[in-house]
């Protein structure tokens, strides 16, 4: 049974696999100090909630772009499942499609994680929009060669950012609002996040599908991805485990090789 854990800089998902697919994910907040032991009881809970036996994971890979959790990750690994290299996702890994990138390292490994499963379930030229900490927009193409992208602050970035600086504004929760004219602050700041960032995604996606040969599927994934989907006219799908699946495709590839 394969454990791939997905390292955010707000959350880590930890997704269970075994030979015939996804069975099962969790989501937690990203700690900067939560040790091997932690995060092996709050598995075992976790697992034990859905019935899986935490023993039977015999396989893990970690995508990472938190570097200050990866040592607690690794021993944890190896103290709780006996894995003593557990697959740490790279630029440097064999992935199975090309990388077309000036900087490789710079690359983070969620981004080839989504590269890999946008290209093994969608079909043609494929833009993946992750609503994250940050918001990154991945191209790849028919081929399955990752071309780049584009990169923008997340909203709770862009909220924490706002309320930091405005005294007079206070935190709120992200829901759909009821119109574009808001009769209050809440109302008003829901309504330039969430329209904003939609025609955001829908401006830039329109910028690169202009210079791709052919158009694009677009893919949504990651936190707000539900939410700002329904009001940008470009996402074509949204598929929430898009990363956990690249991580078990890029898995199985390695355990072909």
């Amino acid at each position: 049974m394969l454990l791939a854990i997905d390292v955010g800089n707000t959350n880590i998902t930890f997704g269970i696999y075994d030979s015939g697919g996804y069975i099962c994910d969790f989501r937690v907040n990203t700690h900067p100090f939560r040790t091997a032991d932690e995060y092996a009881a709050l598995l075992k809970t976790l697992l034990s909630d859905k019935g899986v036996d935490f023993s039977l994971v015999d396989g893990i890979i970690i995508s990472s772009v938190v570097p200050f959790v990866n040592e607690a990750l690794i021993r944890f690994s190896e103290k709780h499942f006996g894995v003593k290299e557990p697959v740490m996702l790279s630029a440097d890994t064999d992935v199975g499609i090309g990388i077309n990138y000036a900087h490789t390292s710079g690359i983070g490994a969620d981004r080839i994680a989504n590269a890999v499963a946008a290209h093994h379930y969608y079909n043609g030229y494929v833009i993946v929009v992750d609503f994250g900490t940050a918001n990154t927009f991945d191209v790849v193409d028919k081929n399955g060669d990752y071309l780049g992208g584009a990169i923008t602050p997340g909203i709770q970035i862009s909220l924490d950012s706002l309320f930091s600086k405005a005294s007079k504004l206070t935190q709120i929760s992200l829901t759909k609002p009821d119109k574009a004219i808001g009769t209050d602050t809440e109302s008003a700041l829901l309504s330039g996040i969430i329209y904003g960032y939609s025609g955001q995604v829908d401006s830039i996606v329109g910028k690169i599908s202009a210079e791709l040969p052919e158009k694009p599927v677009v893919v949504a994934t990651g936190g707000q991805s539900y939410l700002i989907a329904e009001h940008a006219g470009t996402i074509d799908y949204v598929d929430d485990k898009l990363t956990l699946n690249g991580l078990f495709l890029i898995y199985s590839h390695l355990k072909k090789t």
